[in-house]
């Protein structure tokens, strides 16, 4: 029994709901795409390439999980529809050269860190501002920045999720404003706090345990 449906029907229109499907067999994510689900989300390079041969084609994979540089070529010959979670200015490169090696051009987000928790990737907001400065300033030909995301502190505490949504919400906007050749979009939200994101903004939701729940 999967729950993407319901799932789905709370959302505005207009938010992509990506079904976090690390971990989940072939046949579970088979079930949610029979349900009418296109967009998934992976975090390792491996499972996504063993996942992707078996299952049907026009699936949107998400790369959401930390990217190793030497994973970067592995990678993009998969051609992610999107790689979430880009945390430096030296992964962008890696990722522009090579998508540069392939002749493609690779959608990204940028990942910021707004938690409390040291061990949650990202980059600081001044790390993100440095480069969205240089990335105006610098030819990266083969790379299209689409956005921020980013992940709320793991808490009950919903003054501080809200902080932290709301810290992500603000670069989005200040980023967006010069970036009208795109749908700009905001990941942010899982199953616990995906309400919290959709009232502060969030145009993509990353939810996983709540769809494939049994």
């Amino acid at each position: 029994m999967n729950h993407w449906r319901e799932i789905r029907e709370t959302l505005p229109e207009g938010v992509t709901l990506v079904a976090v499907s690390k971990y989940h067999s072939v046949e579970q994510i088979a079930e949610v795409y029979a349900a009418g689900c296109r967009d998934f989300g992976e975090s390792r390079v491996q499972e996504l390439k063993l996942k992707q041969a078996t299952l049907p084609q026009d699936i949107r994979w998400h790369f959401i999980g930390h990217l190793q540089t030497n994973k970067v070529r592995d990678l993009l010959k998969l051609r992610p529809h999107l790689i979430q979670s880009v945390d430096s200015e030296r992964l962008l490169q890696a990722i522009n050269a090579e998508a540069g090696k392939q002749g493609i051009v690779q959608d990204v987000l940028l990942e910021l860190h707004v938690a409390a928790e040291e061990t949650k990737s990202g980059m600081s907001v001044e790390e993100f501002r440095d480069l969205m400065a240089a990335v105006s300033g610098q030819q990266y030909a083969n790379v299209r920045i689409c956005g921020v995301m980013g992940m709320a502190t793991n808490t009950d505490d919903e003054a501080e999720i809200r902080r932290c949504f709301r810290a992500l919400h603000e670069q989005y906007s200040e980023v967006r404003s010069q970036k009208s050749e795109v749908r700009y979009q905001l990941s942010m939200g899982m199953s616990d706090d995906y309400l919290i994101a959709l009232s502060e903004g969030s145009t993509m939701v990353r939810i996983g345990s709540a769809i494939f729940k049994e």
